[in-house]
């Protein structure tokens, strides 16, 4: 971990299409309130032209630039692991790490989608029953939350995804490591019956985003006994949540799990606890403001 003692951050985002990425001003704003330089720099692989493959190239151009810390996203991931000089238990397990921190001359992976969806969870739908838990998505975002759900405690987490091998991979990751019969995979035909016995659903797909509008799942399938969990944090209202709310679920926006895993990754690089009630009100500001120019 960095020194407490230091004062200067540098910090970058390696991904592809990360233009419109929100981590920068959240990460800036938090360290200008603790009196800190931090600056933060999208490492768009898209925009350098290069490929997700190159990423190790990357991780050690940034070392050697003096970066003290480095975000990763899609599609990179777990394309950096093989780069890296050690990697901290939460994201071996995972098989994915989205913060790598310098120190001593070594690159340290961590992942931090994990403990930031689990402290979103626990923040926003504390009283949630978990005995059963239908998730839609078994991408990147999806493995994390997974993670999370299960280390919260959830009896069975059935794992939706449109490409049944997917869901069947992480089904069975999860059940290696948690435990058997605590995930399995089930393809989207089976929603109507899933839902209609699960406590909750989270939904880990691009659905509701800006660029893809629309709900994931007929609403007809929704009642009023389910908690909602959604990942999308651009619009933090998607339309799966705008309709659980007028039917009466209890429901908990995306913005809590970026904010949360920001909060980890700043306390990774810089030694310094963040306050994550700012940075919930930098959230709902800045993606509002997306939302806004979209």
């Amino acid at each position: 971990m960095a020194s407490r003692t230091q004062d200067s951050f540098l910090i970058g985002l390696i991904g592809a299409g990360i233009g419109p990425s929100l981590s920068p001003a959240l990460h800036e704003r938090e360290a200008d309130r603790q009196g800190l330089r931090y600056v933060y720099r999208l490492i768009d692989i898209d925009v350098l032209g290069v490929t997700a493959d190159e990423v190790g190239d990357l991780l050690r151009a940034a070392r050697d630039l003096g970066y003290d810390g480095l975000n990763i996203t899609h599609p990179c991931k777990q394309l950096v692991i093989e780069h890296l000089d050690a990697i901290a238990p939460g994201a071996e397990a995972l098989g994915a790490v989205n913060t790598v921190v310098f120190e001593d001359g070594r690159a340290v992976g961590h992942n931090t989608d994990v403990t930031g969806f689990a402290a979103s969870f626990a923040r926003g739908l504390p009283d949630a029953s978990l005995d059963q838990v239908v998730q839609l998505g078994a991408g990147g975002a999806g493995a994390a939350v997974a993670h999370a759900l299960l280390t919260l405690g959830a009896g069975r987490l059935t794992v939706v995804d449109a490409l049944p091998e997917r869901a069947a991979a992480l089904a069975a990751s999860l059940n290696r490591h948690f435990g058997d019969g605590r995930a399995t995979p089930a393809a989207p035909d089976a929603l109507r019956d899933l839902i209609a016995g699960a406590d909750g659903i989270v939904h880990a797909t691009p659905t509701g985003m800006a660029a893809h509008p629309g709900l994931p799942f007929p609403a007809e399938l929704l009642h009023p006994d389910l908690w909602i969990a959604e990942v999308v944090y651009r619009p933090l209202e998607t339309e799966l949540l705008r309709t659980a709310r007028a039917l009466g679920c209890a429901t908990l926006d995306g913005g809590g799990m970026a904010v949360f895993q920001a909060v980890d990754a700043f306390r990774l690089f810089t030694g310094r606890e963040p306050d994550s009630t700012r940075m919930l009100a930098d959230i709902a500001e800045l993606a509002g403001a997306a939302g806004a120019r979209a």
